[in-house]
């Protein structure tokens, strides 16, 4: 049985700095198949993501599109039996249907392709650490006369005497 569908997605999804925010549309291509322990779901899963640039603060808008594969264990069937019940997703009877709940295993693939510190463009100079401009749309040469902390009191010893002179 194939499924090509679109919902919501239930949660965030996601790190920190990038993510597929909370009602965001999934788009599922899915092919569910019945073998001996269970339900096979294989197919892909893409969503738009959204997030920032993880040097320079620039809002990013992309997309994230997972290969997913995961079996389903039949209850009482040999792979139940031997695996801990964190460890393989089980198929539930709802009414009389037998169902599989793809939440936890869409989370957990698309946690993992998403880059941990999402850039804008690879060379991303960031932000200017003495005034927070953005170093790809400063100025050229952008920079700030900093004064040694050793020094400060000697320099402002030096525009007194050069502001009385």
């Amino acid at each position: 049985m194939t499924v090509q569908t679109t919902v919501p997605s239930p949660v965030r999804i996601g790190l920190e700095l990038i993510a597929v925010d909370k009602d965001a549309p999934l788009q599922l291509d899915l092919r569910l198949e019945s073998v001996s322990e269970g339900v096979l779901v294989s197919g892909t899963v893409s969503a738009p993501t959204t997030g920032e640039c993880a040097r320079c603060l620039t809002a990013l808008r992309g997309d994230v599109a997972i290969d997913l594969t995961e079996l389903f264990a039949y209850p009482a069937s040999a792979t139940d039996e031997t695996t801990e019940d964190d460890e393989l997703p089980r198929v539930t009877s709802d009414g009389g249907a037998d169902t599989v709940n793809l939440e936890q295993s869409v989370i957990d693939a698309i946690g993992l392709v998403l880059p941990f510190s999402p850039v804008c463009d690879p060379d991303c100079a960031g932000l200017c650490p003495e005034c927070g401009v953005p170093l790809a749309t400063a100025e050229p040469g952008h920079h700030h006369d900093t004064i040694d902390p050793r020094w400060a009191k000697l320099a402002a010893l030096r525009e007194q005497i050069g502001d009385d002179s």
